[in-house]
Parts: structure tokens; C-alpha cells; sequence
């Protein structure tokens, strides 16, 4: 390890390497610096069988960092709060080095600031929109297509109802006699939620740079309790606002986790709600139009149902992308995602109302 570190252009001295996080793609270690004045780093290695244009990804990371810092030192208080992430070159000036273990990043470690699993309250919420909001507004001017898909569909719903109606003629051995019900749920809902995408070809909806995985702990808090910054930034790529806000309430304004067995726990949190569109659209009410404004209350709907979708095609194909922990998790995620969706539309015009007065 203490060869592959000196590949990196480091301040300071490293005293100590231990794995950091629970994150489940990339291996994450923080090096602690001898020095207490100079920086401590996070070094990765980047898994590339998920990201396997290891140079698109980097690149993009590079770009929108970069984008990042200079709208932040433009912006005025608090804007001008916010932080992004530091990438560390190597002595080439490269931005990632490539060993027999693999690919390996490093940046400069965010001391002060801490991630949550959970959504705790309404206040949270409010804060972990704000960066997510600032994220959007400070790329609002990035032009998306500079930046490489470096997973091609990801959030693309026609795509994955095309994958799953594969798995449903094909499934594993025994099991799509155990989810014809769910199978049903999932035909029945699927119109309502192409909507999103009909808009998109239609050119009513514009392609943004957007984050494409905001979970809560994806966002950095302050010791205070204010969103600082937006982390994970692999999967940043052309996208829609809805990914972004429906991934953000998705997971964080729901009472259950997605693998919850107890459907009857599975609901909405609308105070929750309510606090991140605030803070969601006090930063980016002015540059998202009035067609986007309109369909944020659907997004969390979208993609509670996209991720439904996935882990019941994952399921029938036999759990071969999904981790699970038994043979029916992915049955029971769906079912979970699935009760979410409906629980989303059954309350759609309460949260349009909500969205409306944000």
C-alpha cells in the first residue's frame, strides 16, 4: 500500500491506512497524516466491473469538480458555504492510477463533516436537499454532454420494463410462480410512471447534469446540522432533475427501509417531504421550468418503482446483480419498492400541493 500511496502527490506524511465506510462498489481507506496542519485523504479503489471506462468516469469527476468550485467561490453567502471534492493527481498528473489490485483515486478528506444512513427529522431533510439543490444550481450552466454515460440507461424506466420482461419469459427455476402477483402490480402501474420518460423524448423536460444516486448519505452535514457537500460522485452524468429529487425522497422521507418484510411500515413521511422540497427548491426554484416544477411530486413515485422493477427482474433472473442475504431479498425489496410506489401515488396531490407551496 505505502508504494501505490507515493504514486499520489501527498502533503505531509502518512502515519496510518484503515478501511473507512460501509460503502458497497468501491473499497474506501482514510490515510491519516503524521502532520496535524496538513490534510488527511481517502484512497479508493475503484471497482470497474461496475465502471468499467474507468477514464470516463475519472473525467467526469474531474470536470464537475472543477465546474463545482469555481460556481462556489462566485457564489454569494451562504451559497459560497458549500465545498466539493478534492481529487489528489498522481506525480504524472493523472487523476487515478491503474496496479495489478486495479484502479485507485485518492481525495482530500472533508474533516468536520459526517454522513447519515437515516433520515432523523424534518431539519435534516431540509439540509440534505439544500446541497443537493446547490449541486443542480451550481451545474445548471455545464453543458451535460461533455460529460460521459458511464452507465448507459441507468435511470432510463422503458429500459429496465424492456429487462424485466426479458426475465419474466426466462425466469430461474421456480420462480415466477412465486411473484405473478407482484408481475401483475408492476403492468398495472408502469403507464403512469412512463410519464416522466414520454416527457424527456419529447423535449419537455431538458437534459441536466445530474448526481443520479442521492441517498442520504451521500450528503456531507456540518457538526451544526447544514448540508455542505455532495459526495459519490460516480455516477454523475446526463440526466433529468427527477432522478435527483425522486432518489432524494425516495430514500429519505420514507418510514421503512427497502428491504422491510412488513409492508404495513412502508409509507410516506409528508413533513419529511415537505422539508426537502423547501430546501430542494429554495435553491433551484429559478432555474428549473415550470413543466420540471410541476412533476417533482411523481419523481419519488418513478423511482421507487424503477427500483422495484430492478430487484423483481433481478429476482426472476436468479439474483445475479443485487447482494442478497437470502433467496427471496430481492422478492421482498420489490414488494417493498412496489408498496412505496403506490403509497407515493395514493398521496400524489397532497405532495403536489406541498411542492407547489415550497
Amino acid at each position: 500500500m505505502e508504494a501505490l500511496i507515493r504514486q499520489f502527490r501527498l502533503s505531509g506524511a502518512i502515519d496510518r491506512t484503515e478501511p473507512f465506510g460501509g460503502g458497497h462498489i468501491n473499497d474506501t481507506y482514510r490515510l491519516t497524516n503524521r502532520f496535524p496542519a496538513e490534510p488527511d485523504y481517502l484512497l479508493q479503489r475503484i471497482n470497474h466491473r461496475v465502471f468499467p471506462d474507468v477514464s470516463g468516469l475519472m473525467e467526469n469527476i474531474a470536470l464537475v469538480t472543477a465546474h463545482l468550485r469555481q460556481r462556489i467561490a462566485a457564489a454569494p453567502p451562504p451559497a459560497n458555504l458549500q465545498t466539493t471534492l478534492t481529487l489528489v493527481p498522481t506525480h504524472t498528473g493523472a487523476y487515478y492510477y491503474h496496479d495489478d489490485r486495479g484502479y485507485w483515486r485518492i481525495f482530500v478528506f472533508l474533516k468536520g463533516m459526517q454522513a447519515f444512513d437515516l433520515v432523523s427529522t424534518p431539519a435534516q431533510a431540509y439540509a440534505g436537499a439544500r446541497a443537493y439543490g446547490y449541486f443542480l444550481r451550481f451545474l445548471d450552466d455545464f453543458p451535460p454532454e461533455r460529460l460521459t454515460a458511464v452507465i448507459p440507461g441507468f435511470h432510463n424506466l422503458a429500459l429496465r420494463l424492456w429487462q424485466f420482461q426479458a426475465a419474466q419469459y426466462a425466469p430461474a427455476a421456480g420462480r415466477g410462480s412465486r411473484c405473478r402477483e407482484d408481475v401483475r402490480r408492476v403492468l398495472g402501474l408502469a403507464d403512469r410512471l412512463l410519464v416522466l420518460d414520454t416527457l424527456y423524448k419529447q423535449g419537455k423536460i431538458r437534459s441536466r447534469v445530474t448526481h443520479n444516486d442521492t441517498k442520504f448519505n451521500n450528503v456531507l452535514l456540518s457538526e451544526e446540522g447544514h448540508g455542505k457537500c455532495v459526495i459519490d460522485l460516480d455516477t454523475v452524468m446526463p440526466g433529468i432533475v427527477h432522478f435527483d429529487f425522486g432518489d432524494g425522497v425516495r430514500t429519505g422521507v420514507t418510514t421503512a427501509q427497502e428491504d422491510e418484510a412488513d409492508l404495513s411500515r412502508v409509507t410516506v413521511d409528508t413533513e419529511k417531504f415537505r422539508a426537502f422540497a423547501a430546501g430542494y427548491l429554495e435553491v433551484t426554484r429559478d432555474v428549473l421550468s415550470e413543466v420540471e416544477r410541476v412533476h417533482l411530486a411523481l419523481s419519488g413515485a418513478y423511482m421507487a418503482f424503477l427500483m422495484g422493477v430492478r430487484f423483481l427482474t433481478d429476482y426472476l433472473a436468479g439474483d445475479t446483480y443485487y447482494k442478497v442475504s437470502g433467496p427471496e431479498h430481492n422478492l421482498v425489496r420489490a414488494r417493498n419498492q412496489l408498496r412505496l410506489t403506490e403509497e407515493f401515488l395514493a398521496r400524489l396531490p397532497d405532495l403536489q400541493e406541498l411542492v407547489k407551496r415550497a
